[in-house]
């Protein structure tokens, strides 16, 4: 039976990538430690969802509590699966900007360094095995801020004819910009995963994200920006907009639409490819855009304050180009906008976030 290894498994990307892959057929092996926990405390622990998955998907599903920064562990992993190993996608990272400028040792040994060991695992012992790496759009930095951006009621947009009209391609340079700590561990992850296909030949797709966000989504208030002001809205918790006049634009991609995307690059794999990903201009908002879809759902204004000093190198807009990625793979579809993301985690997480209000 093929093998699919989902790393940061717990997780929103990682859960959705094991349900997908077990459909399919797969044997799946999830390593995450919940070091999230860590990150954000305890109530952005994952580790439910690993409940989750062994109970739904039974002995399609098998859980390593492996850090992705203990070489020999991950090592045992692929040895044990050796060339059954089909599929790695590798999700885990330490995702937070604010988080890494307080502790850069372990966010780069999590996200370059974790990466380079499952990486070497990859080519030692599973070298035909398509490798997809979840990167980000902060590997630009904050060169996305010095596009001719136009200022409107609720949002900044590109100026009108740019040739990002619909949104930042992989033509972007990622050169003398500044990327904040995280934004440079994940820049060297990235790159590595780019060399290990030109110079060792294993079939790797970067997928370069914007937001992306759905049901599962444990967000907290240093990640995971949709998720957590749904939270927000519906418990009565107050949200911050930090800078840019609240008209920031981000594109939101549902975690089952990314998913597919890895699906398609899985079926058709290429080598050492580079994809912007996002929900592009079909699923996208300002973050005023985002409080007046959410007030409507819970039915009460949100409570938010306003801070004007923005987060360092904070993007002042992102939309995903898709055009290279559905180039390569025209069958894949966005599904789901911003206002089908934000009904979705009200509906999955109401009860609960009710009954911990309660407690």
């Amino acid at each position: 039976m093929s093998v699919v290894i989902v790393t940061g498994s717990q997780g929103l990307v990682g859960s959705e990538a094991c349900r997908r892959f077990a459909r399919l057929g797969m044997q799946v092996v999830g390593i995450d430690n919940d070091m999230r926990r860590e990150f954000f405390g305890l109530e952005a622990s994952t580790d439910t969802e690993r409940a989750r998955l062994e109970r739904e998907l039974g002995r399609r599903y098998r859980h390593e509590r492996i850090d992705i920064r203990d070489t020999e562990a991950v090592t045992r992993v692929f040895v044990r699966y050796g060339k059954d190993i089909a599929l790695v996608i590798h999700t885990a990272a330490q995702p937070s900007h604010d988080w890494a400028a307080g502790q850069p040792s372990v966010d780069f040994g999590v996200n370059a360094g974790g990466t380079l060991a499952l990486l070497e695992a990859t080519r030692h012992h599973a070298p035909s095995a398509v490798f997809i790496f979840t990167s980000t759009n902060k590997v630009y930095g904050d060169r996305p801020n010095a596009l001719p951006l136009v200022e409107h009621a609720t949002r900044w947009d590109i100026a009108p004819g740019h040739p990002f009209a619909e949104g930042i391609t992989e033509e972007m340079s990622i050169d003398r910009t500044l990327h904040s700590v995280f934004g440079a561990s994940k820049v060297a992850a990235d790159v590595l995963v780019q060399e290990y296909g030109r110079y060792f030949g294993l079939r790797s797709a970067c997928f370069r994200a914007g937001c992306i966000s759905g049901p599962r989504h444990r967000g907290a208030r240093l990640h995971g920006f949709l998720a957590y002001l749904v939270k927000c809205a519906a418990t009565g918790t107050r949200y911050t907009v930090y800078g840019y006049r609240g008209k920031q634009v981000r594109d939101n991609i549902h975690s089952a639409d990314l998913v597919s995307a890895f699906e398609h690059v899985f079926r058709a794999p290429r080598l050492a490819e580079v994809y912007n990903i996002g929900g592009g201009r079909q699923s996208h908002c300002s973050m005023l855009e985002a409080i007046a879809i959410c007030e409507p759902l819970v039915e009460r204004p949100l409570a938010w304050t306003y801070a004007e000093e923005p987060r360092r190198g904070d993007h002042i807009w992102w939309i995903s180009g898709l055009a290279r990625f559905t180039s390569h793979y025209p069958d894949w579809r966005i599904t789901r906008n911003v206002q089908d993301i934000c009904e979705e985690i009200l509906q999955e997480n109401l009860e609960r976030w009710a009954a911990a209000t309660l407690s």
